[in-house]
């Protein structure tokens, strides 16, 4: 747990003096800063869509997870509890513009922070109490505080609100990694556990969310990406359930 509590320090410490700089960056120094943001998520989601071992995985995953999320209407769940937030978080009423603001910085950033292997596997591996689960964290971590800094410039308090979906999220993974390591005994699996297909293929369908999310900071398209939050659910389980159907995922 001590890895997600570094990650909300830097979140709050580079939200924070991204406040403090973002009234002083003009419109398209704070456009071009949220097109760096989305060019360096594009490459990260690439990276890790292609560690796939079959890429079926992930596009069933993706489908299917898009269905049940556009059925769920995620993204309208998201948008109230950072509407939620905003309400009791900020002074006084917002007009329509800054509530927009803060929701779109909550929901953008918490997607950003929260879908990927540095948060999944190094969040159940801190949760095992490994060294490398806490060093994927810290790392990630200063990753995640130079991004609030870019985020909160660009979209304000909003980003600040991402803490409690870190806390969440990550406390909760780390929570399936205390569960392991007691299932297991010891720690000598986790290099086993780290490469097995159902995490392999989580990582891989994480990257094409993220892939989805750097389209909308670039403007391309706007993807609804936290209805494809299921996903990153249903890929380990058609792993899972392909080999104890005695299928090879890998042929």
């Amino acid at each position: 747990m001590g890895g997600t509590l570094l990650n909300v320090v830097t979140v709050l410490l580079g939200g924070t003096l991204g406040l403090l700089i973002g009234n002083r960056l003009n419109e398209r120094i704070q456009q071009s800063i949220t097109t760096g943001l989305g060019l360096v998520t594009l490459v990260v989601g690439l990276s890790n869509a292609q560690t796939s071992g079959n890429i079926i995985i992930p596009l069933l995953a993706t489908v299917i997870g898009v269905i049940v999320g556009e059925a769920l209407r995620i993204d309208l769940a998201l948008e109230r509890l950072g509407g939620w937030l905003q309400a009791r978080l900020t002074r006084g009423a917002a007009d329509g513009g800054q509530r927009e603001r803060f929701i779109t910085g909550f929901v953008t950033a918490s997607l950003l922070f929260c879908v990927g292997p540095l948060t999944i596997v190094g969040s159940v591996q801190d949760g095992m109490g490994l060294a490398v689960g806490f060093q994927a964290l810290a790392i990630k971590s200063v990753l995640d505080g130079f991004a609030a800094m870019a985020f909160a410039a660009s979209f304000g308090v909003g980003v600040l609100a991402t803490v409690f979906t870190i806390l969440i999220v990550q406390g909760g993974l780390a929570l399936v990694g205390a569960l392991l390591i007691a299932t297991l005994g010891s720690a000598s699996d986790v290099e086993l556990v780290r490469t097995a297909p159902a995490v392999v293929e989580l990582t891989a369908t994480g990257g094409i969310l993220l892939m989805g999310l750097a389209l909308a900071l670039l403007e391309v398209k706007r993807p609804r990406v936290a209805n494809f939050l299921p996903a990153l659910l249903i890929a380990p389980l058609i792993v899972v359930a392909a080999q104890a159907l005695g299928v090879n995922v890998y042929p």
